[in-house]
């Protein structure tokens, strides 16, 4: 499977890329929606045959997603992606609930007009989502491309970074349990209304629908474990 071309969460494989960060977004890509399980051994040769690239690419982007804890590698065992402990999610939701709402008001406060009608672009395609059925996969992706179009639109690309790593980590654990939830399509609508607020320019009510938002999430995974 040749990575040109290829949609991922929120970046576009191009051409224009290194190989290095064509080979990242794929990989990261399967590593977050479960393509590639938790747990599982990581073969660098396979995973090059597999995208067409070379084995030096393939190896930049398995370092870099150990920097993102979804892989990790082992003197003389291989590298494999990282488990998913449920025992996290309080951990990673402690981080998500101070920060999710600061991205979501520096955002609204500070978005240009065009990042404006972006986020309100993205709403309605959100709200015209066929959600009886889409697959659910699919829906996770909305979910993603959803919040990295706030953490992007607040303008603070530190902010960016740590929320993607953690948005990432959570999404795992959602994937995991993604057949037992009933919610998962009112979950992902919840962003059209966020992602208006964001545009009109409302701070406050922003960063209480993201923390709402957030800590639902949350609560319907403990909910079912």
């Amino acid at each position: 499977m040749s990575v040109a071309g290829v949609e991922q969460l929120d970046d576009v494989v191009s051409e224009e890329m290194s190989f290095a960060d064509r080979a990242y977004l794929v990989i990261r890509d399967k590593l977050i929606m479960l393509d590639i399980r938790p747990n599982e051994a990581i073969v660098e040769n396979d995973l090059a045959a597999e995208l067409e690239l070379g084995r030096t690419p393939v190896r930049e982007a398995l370092k870099r997603l150990e920097a993102d804890r979804l892989v990790v590698s082992f003197p003389r065992r291989g590298t494999f992606a990282t488990g998913v402990d449920v025992a996290d999610l309080g951990h990673i939701s402690q981080i998500r609930v101070n920060l999710e709402p600061v991205a979501a008001r520096s955002a609204a406060e500070n978005a240009s007009a065009e990042v404006r009608a972006g986020l309100l672009q993205l709403a309605d395609r959100t709200e015209a989502l066929d959600v009886e059925s889409i697959h659910r996969d699919e829906l996770m992706r909305w979910d993603l491309r959803a919040h990295r179009a706030i953490y992007r639109a607040a303008g603070n690309p530190h902010l960016e970074d740590v929320l993607v790593r953690y948005d990432n980590l959570a999404t795992r654990i959602f994937c995991l349990f993604l057949d037992r939830m009933p919610t998962v399509a009112r979950h992902v609508g919840e962003h059209a209304e966020l992602l208006r607020t964001i545009a009109g320019g409302d701070g406050d009510a922003a960063a209480r629908i993201a923390l709402d938002h957030v800590t639902g999430f949350e609560k319907a995974i403990r909910a079912i474990v």
